[in-house]
């Protein structure tokens, strides 16, 4: 008797940021990725509790209208200006309160972690990461920074966090760091 598949997984990646916070949403069936939907959540100075309250709205219509299963967060990195890390780690909140008010599980990754599943290498570039969501994703163009982040996150939390390894064990074929 044949195993049953196994569901598909809806992962809405979040990349979190106060004047815009990147979101994508894939489906993981079958050792596949596809791509259902990304954006932005775009704020206007103003404001903190009115733009954190942007935040949490806006990605409850997201949630709401696409039905994700999980929730993957990327962590905030701590730099050099300690208000801007603040702010930054508020938007964050702002986030997980809006996948946790759904009921959803909330899972986080840094930034290291995200590059390295998706690129090979925790240092690539912006536009490496673009690429390289538009590649896996079989998309027609690179999706803007932010929503290229958020589908990244998704990624990394589709393949276990386990970079180029596991996508190896999910019939890619990689080589040198390179996904062929």
């Amino acid at each position: 008797m044949k195993p049953a598949a196994a569901a598909p997984r809806r992962i809405l990646g979040i990349d979190p940021g106060l004047r815009a916070t990147g979101f994508g949403l894939i489906v993981a069936a079958n050792g596949r990725l596809h791509y259902v939907a990304s954006g932005c959540v775009r704020n206007r100075e103003g404001e903190l509790p009115e733009r954190l309250g942007v935040i949490v709205r806006d990605l409850a219509t997201v949630i709401v209208e696409h039905r994700p299963t999980e929730v993957a967060v990327e962590k905030v990195f701590v730099n050099v200006n300690a208000r801007s890390t603040l702010l930054l780690g508020q938007a964050r909140g702002a986030a997980i309160s809006a996948a946790v008010l759904a009921e959803l599980p909330v899972a986080e990754y840094t930034a290291l972690q995200v590059k390295q599943a998706v690129v090979g290498h925790g240092k690539a570039a912006k536009e490496q990461v673009q690429e390289m969501v538009r590649r896996l994703l079989g998309l027609a163009a690179a999706p803007s920074a932010d929503a290229a982040d958020a589908l990244a996150c998704a990624i990394c939390h589709a393949h276990g966090g386990t970079g180029l390894r596991g996508l190896a064990r999910r019939g890619y074929r990689v080589r040198g760091g390179r996904i062929l």
